[in-house]
């Protein structure tokens, strides 16, 4: 099977039965999805929606946060993993969306990266959902995915896998590409034990299909 067949299959597949893939994190404005976006890192969304209801109620918007101190959102996020680091982000992001970008959430990849706990693939999540921008982001669960599916090959950090999905994926199904990515990762194909006999994307699989001819060569 070649890539390009991997790629319309899988593609091809999630619009078929997930036309609708969107984010878990709880958001209702792009300065709240940002916030939660910078308490998912290495945390798991339903943690940070527990979160962040209290941490919205007391900091609605880039001012009221911009206003707060560290110490102050340390208490309200202290739950998450590095709440000390992921505190002092938080107020500096704000701060520097009121100074520097007219309190509103800049829409290119590039300026999203200047704010304090914003990453590349922060940035894109936000480029993607916000924006509509054709931008993937590569957390564990994407570079997992793509590489057990055969859609990355030979690629050792998220920006090779990013580069090769974007490569291949057409513009217009870019963003939500890396939720069908991701929620297969979340919930099929996991980490330590992928549900390969649930699967639906067994055909066009590469470690599957390398899995199966390695247990036929047994036989």
């Amino acid at each position: 099977m070649t890539r390009k067949e991997r790629f319309e299959g899988v593609l091809e597949h999630f619009q078929r039965n997930h036309p609708v893939a969107e984010t878990e994190l709880d958001y209702q404005d792009p300065f709240q999805l940002l916030v939660a976006v910078i308490l998912s890192a290495q945390c798991t969304d339903k943690r940070v929606n527990l979160i962040t209801p209290a941490l919205f109620e007391q900091f609605p918007d880039a001012p009221s946060l911009a206003a707060a101190e560290p110490e102050e959102v340390f208490a309200l996020i202290r739950s998450c993993s590095y709440p000390n680091n992921k505190a002092k982000h938080l107020v500096g992001m704000a701060r520097m969306l009121v100074n520097d970008f007219g309190n509103q959430v800049p829409d290119s990849v590039e300026a999203l990266q200047k704010l304090p706990g914003v990453g590349r693939k922060t940035a894109n999540v936000i480029a993607s959902v916000v924006f509509d921008l054709p931008a993937m982001a590569v957390d564990t669960h994407v570079f997992r995915v793509a590489a057990r599916l055969g859609l990355s090959v030979g690629s050792k950090t998220p920006l090779e896998t990013e580069k090769q999905l974007v490569a291949h994926i057409p513009q217009e199904l870019v963003a939500k590409a890396h939720h069908w990515l991701i929620l297969h990762g979340r919930y099929v194909c996991l980490a330590r034990k992928p549900q390969c006999a649930q699967c639906p994307l067994t055909p066009w699989c590469a470690h599957f299909q390398s899995a199966a001819q390695t247990d036929q060569t047994a036989v």
